[in-house]
């Protein structure tokens, strides 16, 4: 299988289940986003720090495959197969989220991103999940978008602020409260 394909050339793709459009659709931003947030989460899985996270990050990066696949498919399309996401997966970031939150001090301020390169690749990936979470919920309003895609999207941005607390304070690095000027 050839890697190019040439289809493209004139600005169009296709879809799961084989119509064509243009590469500025509200389906391809979106599901472009995600693979971008994908492409940072492999960068934050590769921290040292998160060696022991390595699996469930990994777990993360096959669900947003998933939520690509369902972006990439044609609604109602029922004759192309392709994986779900089920109401566990948002569960499970959850349950991560809480397990992180019972060994971080208690948030009393907004705080600044940054401190160490491997918490600020985290912060960035946060981010890029927020602008997916803003372009799927774009596509929804106009066209069918699983509720469990925007719920597993939003669950992530939370769980990815909370991962960037865990790692400063496994790397030893103190947060840096915003403090605004008034």
């Amino acid at each position: 299988m050839k890697i190019y394909t040439r289809t493209g050339d004139e600005g169009s793709t296709a879809l799961f289940g084989g119509d064509r459009v243009s590469k500025a659709d509200l389906r391809i931003d979106a599901y472009g986003t995600v693979d971008e947030l994908n492409a940072f989460l492999a960068i934050v899985r590769d921290q040292e720090v998160n060696r022991k996270r390595e699996h469930f990050l990994v777990h993360v990066q096959e669900r947003l495959f998933t939520i690509g696949s369902m972006l990439a498919t044609v609604p109602g399309n029922t004759t192309v197969k392709i994986p779900r996401l089920v109401e566990g997966d948002s569960e499970s970031l959850e349950e991560a989220i809480d397990q992180m939150e019972a060994h971080l001090q208690p948030l009393r301020n907004f705080v600044l991103p940054g401190g160490h390169v491997s918490i600020s690749h985290c912060h960035v990936a946060r981010t890029v999940c927020r602008r997916a979470e803003r372009k799927i919920v774009a596509l929804s309003e106009a066209e069918v978008v699983d509720p469990l895609v925007i719920k597993y999207i939003n669950r992530l941005s939370d769980y990815l602020f909370v991962l960037a607390r865990t790692m400063a304070a496994e790397l030893g690095i103190v947060e840096t409260p915003w403090k605004p000027s008034l």
